[in-house]
Parts: structure tokens; C-alpha cells; sequence
């Protein structure tokens, strides 16, 4: 028996230093070694990116696709072009979808609440060709809309085909790309955490055949494997392989990290996992919840008060990427004159924030009260006041 540790012994001595020297050897930033033929990660805040493997080559994104999908959307919603409890009755057309998909039927009406659902949470192929219809008329028109979206946001690999990401001749992007677009869905429209966050629903069905339920499970398995999880969509197919738009917060920090073509499921969760950890641990946030640390006045003309109190209507907060002295901040308030009348709300100065020099953000200040405009007895009333006042 004591042989028998012996070996053991030795065998765990001799395997030691061999792993060591593996994770010393990787020429990957931050002891980062992925599966992934390529990968970026991004703070959501900032847009920096804190690491990337081959960003910008152009590979299938599968239905990664559908982060563009749902963007333009929100957009709609946002216009008012449509509303969540709107109902949208699907083609022959969207229903022929293969792939993923949650089997809607030609003629079957959901609400829009419904079929975004459908989207995030499993991918539907059918429900993105129904909303595309209802939002530009066709799929094509709407892909045309998809590909313009992409030039505004600098998504210089990006070429869309199809709106759910089915394998098409040309279809394309990158990354960098991905993450460009992600970051612009969730921070523009931070509701989309509603939906990617389901792990498991049901919808109903209900066509001349009567109703029936449809179970919904969430593709995006990092969900229940990473306890800072808030989405955002995966895809797969024969030739994309595996992918995973992956977005997290931690102590209100936000990532986005992106992996294309990974070999398996469980691969790209495991690199999304890793590239994520990684980001978190070089960044730091700045808050500053009293920006205004005593009363501040701005100058009023020509109204019935000379001055009106300011208020700071929100706090701050920055994110650092470069790993900086945070304790080096520093604010400076800047104020204007207002004319009356000026009303509560008004801004009427600023407080600019700092870190070597190099401005970090800024916070408006407000009227935290209305002044009206002096009428001539009360000028004149302001006028003798200080004249016959004592020097």
C-alpha cells in the first residue's frame, strides 16, 4: 500500500508542474485558450472591447441572425408601428419555415408579445418570418431593412439574407458584428432581459383544429450555468457550427460576448463562461450617487427670483476597461444664466467628470423650481429696492 501511494505520489508531482507550464505557454490573453474559431468580448457600456480572436472574419452567424431581427423589432415598437397585444396572422409562407420553429400554422394569429417570445426564448424560424411580414410587408424588404440597419451601426462584415438565419449563400457576419448589434439591443431597449431570461413557457395554439399548448424551453443553456446571465440568442447549424451571443451583468457592470463556430453546445458555453469571468475581472465601476455634494444657484435674468436652486436629476456611474486609479476622478460644476421666465426642469449647468484629463461623462443640472418673468411694477419695484438699499 505505501508503494502504492508512493507512485501516486510521484505521477500527481510529475503532472503538476506539466500543467503549470501549459497555461504559462498559451499565447492567449488572459489565460484564455477557446474552441471558438472566432470570439470577441465587449463592455456594454463603453463599447471597448477587452479581447477578440479573429473579430472580423466573416463566418454563418445561424440564428444569432435574430438579434437583428428582434433590434428592427423594438424599433417598430418604439415608433409605434406596432403594440405587444397587436395580433399577427401567419402566411403560408412563414408557417413553411424549417429548422427551429414552434409550428405555427397558416392562418394562426399571435400577439406580438407572443412572438417575440417565440424568437428569444426558442428560436422560432416561423415566428420571425411572420413579424418580418407584418413590419416591412415581406421578408425580403424587411432583410433589406436589416442590412441597412447594419451599415448605420458599422457592421462593415455583415451581409443578411434571410431574418432567421437559416444557411444561405452570402449570408454573413462577424463578431465584432454581433456584438455590435447586441450592444445596441440591449442597451437601447434593456426590456428584451423579459424575454431572453425565460428558461421555460408555453404558448397556444389556436386554429380551426381548436387550441392546444406549446411547450417553450430557452436554447441558451448558459442561463442555468452562469448565475450572471440575462441572454441573449445562440444558433447552430451545419455550417455555422455552434454560436452564442452571450450577455451577462455583474455589480452593474454588462458584457456581451460573442463565439462563432464552436464545435458543440457545451463548448460554447464553456468559452462564453470563460471569455466573461475574464471581462469582469478588468473592469471596475465608478459611481457617484451625490453629484451635487451643497446647494448650487444659477443666475436668473430678468426674473421675479435672481436665482433658482439646482437639483442633479440622476447619479453617475463609468465603467473602467484600462484598469485605472479610480480614486483620481474629478468633477468640476459648470453653470449657466438663465433667462426668464425658466421652467422647472430646465438645465441650467453641469457637472463634468474627469480621469486624467479625459472626460469621462457628464450629468445635466435642473431648475428644481419655476421662475417667472418680472413685469414692469415689479421691475420697477427690484430697481428702487436697490437703489435705496445700504451699501
Amino acid at each position: 500500500m505505501k508503494r502504492i501511494l508512493a507512485v501516486l505520489l510521484c505521477i500527481c508531482l510529475y503532472i503538476q508542474p506539466l500543467t503549470v507550464r501549459a497555461e504559462e505557454e498559451t499565447g492567449e490573453e488572459g489565460g484564455l485558450e477557446l474552441s471558438a474559431r472566432t470570439a470577441l468580448i465587449m463592455e456594454a457600456s463603453t463599447g471597448n472591447v477587452l479581447y477578440e480572436k479573429d473579430a472580423d472574419t466573416p463566418l454563418p452567424p445561424a440564428s444569432v441572425t435574430k438579434v437583428m431581427t428582434l433590434l428592427l423589432i423594438f424599433e417598430a415598437l418604439e415608433a409605434g408601428e406596432l403594440t405587444l397585444e397587436e395580433e399577427v396572422t401567419t402566411s403560408e409562407y412563414a408557417a413553411s419555415m424549417g429548422g427551429s420553429q414552434v409550428f405555427l400554422e397558416a392562418g394562426e394569429a399571435q400577439t406580438v408579445d407572443t412572438l417575440i417570445k417565440c424568437i428569444a426564448v426558442a428560436s422560432a424560424n416561423d415566428a420571425c418570418v411572420t413579424m418580418a411580414e407584418r413590419i416591412s410587408g415581406s421578408e425580403d424588404a424587411f432583410v433589406q431593412a436589416m442590412n441597412e440597419k447594419a451599415k448605420q451601426l458599422g457592421m462593415a462584415q455583415t451581409h443578411f439574407v434571410n431574418c432567421n438565419g437559416l444557411d444561405a449563400e452570402g449570408h454573413v457576419t462577424s463578431a465584432r458584428d454581433i456584438a455590435l448589434m447586441s450592444r445596441e439591443l440591449i442597451t437601447r431597449f434593456p426590456q428584451i432581459r423579459d424575454y431572453t431570461t425565460i428558461w421555460m413557457d408555453t404558448i397556444t395554439h389556436a386554429t380551426s383544429r381548436g387550441t392546444s399548448e406549446f411547450g417553450l424551453s430557452n436554447t441558451n443553456r448558459l442561463l442555468r450555468q452562469y448565475e450572471y446571465a440575462t441572454g441573449l440568442k445562440t444558433g447552430s447549424t451545419s455550417e455555422a457550427g455552434f454560436c452564442l451571443a452571450a450577455t451577462a451583468e455583474k455589480e452593474g457592470i454588462e458584457m456581451i460576448a460573442v463565439v462563432m463556430a464552436e464545435p458543440d453546445a457545451k463548448t460554447r458555453v464553456k468559452d462564453a463562461i470563460a471569455m466573461l469571468n475574464y471581462g469582469f475581472s478588468q473592469c471596475s465601476i465608478y459611481r457617484d450617487d451625490q453629484v451635487l455634494e451643497e446647494p448650487v444657484e444659477a443666475e436668473v435674468e430678468g426674473g421675479v427670483e435672481e436665482t433658482v436652486s439646482l437639483e442633479a436629476p440622476e447619479s453617475f456611474s463609468f465603467v473602467d476597461t484600462a484598469q485605472s486609479d479610480l480614486g483620481l476622478v474629478e468633477k468640476e460644476v459648470r453653470l449657466e444664466t438663465g433667462k426668464a421666465p425658466v421652467e422647472k426642469g430646465a438645465v441650467l449647468g453641469e457637472v463634468v467628470y474627469t480621469l486624467n484629463g479625459a472626460e469621462l461623462g457628464r450629468v445635466s443640472l435642473t431648475a428644481d423650481a419655476s421662475v417667472e418673468p418680472l413685469d414692469f411694477p415689479a421691475a420697477l419695484l427690484q430697481v428702487l429696492e436697490q437703489f435705496f438699499l445700504p451699501q
